[in-house]
C-alpha cells in the first residue's frame, strides 16, 4: 500500500493528464451530439491500455524500491541492475557508484588515521619511560650524570624516530645524495650511544671499512643508529657488538645478544611488528626496523638480517649504489 501511494504521488501528472483527456473527449461528444456507446467504448479502450502501462511501470517501480532497500541494508551499489534503467536512472547509478567509492575511501582513510594514532599513542608511552626514569634520578641526592645522559639519549632517539616517520611520507623530497666516508658515519653513530656502551660494559669491535658511499648522510645515520640501538637493547651486559665489512662489501653490525627466532625473522621489517622479544621487553614500537627498510629502499640500499636465537644477530647493509647523480 505504501508503494502504491508513493507511486501515485510520484506520477500524479500522468493521472491528471488522463483526467484531462477524459474531459476533452466528453466535451467533444457533447458538442457534436454523438452517441454514448462510442464514448464508453473509447473510454474503456483508453483505460485498458492506460492500466496495462501503469501496471507494468508500477511493477518496475516496486522492483526499484526493493533494490534500493537492499542497498540501504547491504551498503552496496552493485545490487542495482542498470540494464532496464532509463538514462536518468543510469546517471543516478553512476552518481551512487562515485559516492560509494568515495565512502569506501573515506572509511579506509579513517582506519589508517586510527592506526597512525595507535602508533603515536604507543610512541607517547615509550617516550614517557625515560622521562619517568629521569624524574627518579633527579630525586636522588647524588645525580648520576651518565644515567641521565642515557635517558636523554633515549628521548632524543624516540623523537628522531617519530620525525623520521613523518618526513618519510612528506610530499617534499628530503634526500640529498653525495659521497660520504662510511667510517665517519659509523663513528658518529657510535658516539651517539657512547654512554650506553660504557654503562652496559658492551665491548665494541669496530673494523674501519675505508669505504666511500653515495648516500644521504642524515638518513643513513638514522638507519645506523636504529640498528645500534636494537643491538644495545638486546645485548646483555658485558656483551659484544662488532662492526665490519664482509666479503660482499656489506656493512655488518653484529651482536651476541638474545637473537631473533626463525618465526619472527621473516616479519621484523613489517610495520608495527615487535615479535616475541619486543612483546617480552615491552620497549619496542615496531617502527624502527620498518623505517630502516623504507629508508634503505628510498636510498637504493639493501638491508637484511641473519640471526640465531641466544647466539647472534647480524644486520647486513648493502650500500654500493651508484645510480644517482651528485647534487
Amino acid at each position: 500500500m505504501k508503494c502504491l501511494t508513493s507511486y501515485i504521488r510520484d506520477h500524479k501528472y500522468w493521472f491528471c493528464l488522463m483526467l484531462v483527456l477524459f474531459l476533452m473527449l466528453l466535451c467533444l461528444f457533447y458538442v457534436y451530439q454523438m452517441n454514448v456507446e462510442p464514448l464508453l467504448y473509447g473510454y474503456l479502450l483508453i483505460l485498458f491500455f492506460f492500466f496495462v502501462f501503469i501496471g507494468s511501470d508500477f511493477y518496475k517501480y516496486v522492483l526499484g524500491h526493493q533494490q534500493r532497500s537492499s542497498i540501504r541494508e547491504e551498503n552496496i551499489v552493485s545490487a542495482l541492475s542498470i540494464e532496464d534503467m532509463t538514462l536518468a536512472g543510469q546517471d543516478y547509478h553512476e552518481l551512487l557508484e562515485k559516492m560509494d567509492h568515495a565512502r569506501v575511501e573515506a572509511i579506509m582513510e579513517n582506519e589508517n588515521q586510527v592506526k597512525e594514532m595507535d602508533y603515536f599513542t604507543m610512541w607517547i608511552h615509550q617516550v614517557k619511560l625515560p622521562i619517568a626514569g629521569m624524574q627518579l634520578l633527579l630525586e636522588e641526592e647524588q645525580l648520576d650524570r651518565k644515567s641521565i645522559q642515557s635517558q636523554l639519549t633515549r628521548i632524543n632517539q624516540y623523537t628522531d624516530m617519530v620525525l623520521a616517520y613523518l618526513r618519510m611520507y612528506s610530499k617534499q623530497s628530503d634526500f640529498l645524495f653525495r659521497d660520504v666516508d662510511l667510517d665517519d658515519l659509523v663513528r658518529q653513530s657510535i658516539r651517539y650511544f657512547s654512554t650506553d656502551f660504557i654503562a652496559r660494559k658492551i665491548h665494541l669491535d669496530f673494523q674501519p671499512t675505508h669505504q666511500s658511499v653515495l648516500t644521504d648522510e642524515k638518513w643513513l645515520v638514522f638507519v645506523l643508529e636504529q640498528i645500534l640501538s636494537n643491538a644495545l637493547k638486546y645485548t646483555p651486559i658485558n656483551g659484544e657488538i662488532r662492526i665490519f665489512t664482509n666479503d660482499s662489501k656489506q656493512l655488518v653490525i653484529e651482536d651476541n645478544g638474545i637473537g631473533i627466532s626463525a618465526g619472527d625473522l621473516a616479519r621484523v621489517f613489517e610495520k608495527g611488528y615487535t615479535g616475541f622479544n619486543g612483546r617480552k621487553d615491552k620497549k619496542a614500537t615496531g617502527l624502527g626496523l620498518y623505517l630502516c627498510k623504507e629508508i634503505c629502499r628510498k636510498l637504493e640500499h639493501t638491508i637484511s638480517i641473519e640471526s640465531k636465537p641466544n647466539t647472534y644477530t647480524r644486520v647486513l647493509l648493502g650500500l654500493d649504489r651508484r645510480r644517482f647523480r651528485h647534487e
